[in-house]
This record gives structure tokens, C-alpha cells and sequence, in this order.
């Protein structure tokens, strides 16, 4: 089925527009997934701030071409979607890896656009683990509590053999 030029120039637009104020952009493979699922999926992406849109491959590069990225677009086999994220940058690429995860074979990571350049699938997967900035926040804090409170021990300790 055929759309229209005007159908066409519509959807490269709307990519085009949901992708200038993105953090990150995940391209996904989708495969084999039922209407339930994909429902669910989206909904869940919703919730999570990510976007979802499905768009045929030549639209897509089209729509990505004149923005500025820097490197080579990936290789984009099979039915392609898109999800972005406005405020977190690793956010689309956690969420689709965890409905990969809950997916297998249906849905894949193919590669995306993080920090202005075109990444390869291995790079937004790894993008994929890194934990949300509120964990990565309390890891921090972690790290540089840690010391202090061997300090304090320490010091816990002195005065208790003092006391003795």
C-alpha cells in the first residue's frame, strides 16, 4: 500500500519534530509482537516519558539527514521504530531494553542517536544499563559517605578504649 507525498512529507515532519528536543533517540526493531503487547508497551513507554512511533525506514533517514548528527545512521533491517526521550537521556534505550528483555526475539535495540551522534546497537545497549539518575545520585552519595562513616567508627572505637 502506497501512502501520498503529502502523507509522507506529514510523517518525516513528525519525526522530524519529536526528535529536535530529544535527549536520545532509540532506533527499534519490532517483530512478531501482538497488538496486546504493543499496547501495553506503548502505554508503559508513555508513562515513562518516552516517545514510540513506527515509520518506514526511508522516512526516518530522511527525516534524521539534515539534523547535524555527526557519524553514520546503523544498519536498520527489518520494521523500524523510534523512541525518544526529552529528559533523560538514557531513558528510551532502558525502557525498550527492558521490553526486549520481556520480549525475546520481538524486540531489539538496532542502534540510536545519544549525545548528537549516531551509536551502533552495542552502544545504546550499553547506554541501556546505565541506572537512572536518582540511583546513580544514591550511588554517589554512597561513595562519598563510605569514608566518612569508617572515619566515624574509628573514632568510635578510640573513644571507647579511652573511656575504658
Amino acid at each position: 500500500m502506497a501512502i501520498t507525498k503529502a502523507k509522507k512529507q506529514e510523517v518525516i515532519e513528525k519525526i522530524a519534530d519529536s526528535v529536535k528536543d530529544a535527549a536520545s533517540v532509540v532506533f527499534v526493531h519490532f517483530k512478531g509482537l501482538s497488538v496486546g503487547d504493543t499496547s501495553a508497551m506503548r502505554k508503559s513507554l508513555r508513562e515513562g516519558g518516552v516517545g514510540y512511533y513506527v515509520a518506514k525506514k526511508t522516512l526516518i533517514r530522511k527525516a534524521l539527514s539534515d539534523k547535524g548528527y555527526q557519524g553514520e545512521i546503523p544498519e536498520l533491517p527489518g520494521e523500524v521504530a523510534i523512541a525518544w526521550s526529552s529528559e533523560d537521556a538514557t531513558q528510551a534505550a532502558r525502557d525498550i531494553f527492558e521490553h526486549g528483555k520481556k520480549h525475546k526475539g520481538a524486540l531489539s535495540i538496532l542502534g540510536g542517536i545519544f549525545d548528537g551522534k549516531f551509536t551502533d546497537a552495542a552502544g545504546m545497549n550499553a547506554i541501556a544499563t546505565i541506572p537512572p539518575v536518582p540511583v546513580l545520585r544514591g550511588m554517589f552519595v554512597n561513595v562519598i559517605n563510605s569514608p566518612i562513616q569508617g572515619l566515624v567508627i574509628a573514632l568510635d572505637k578510640i573513644a571507647e578504649k579511652k573511656a575504658a
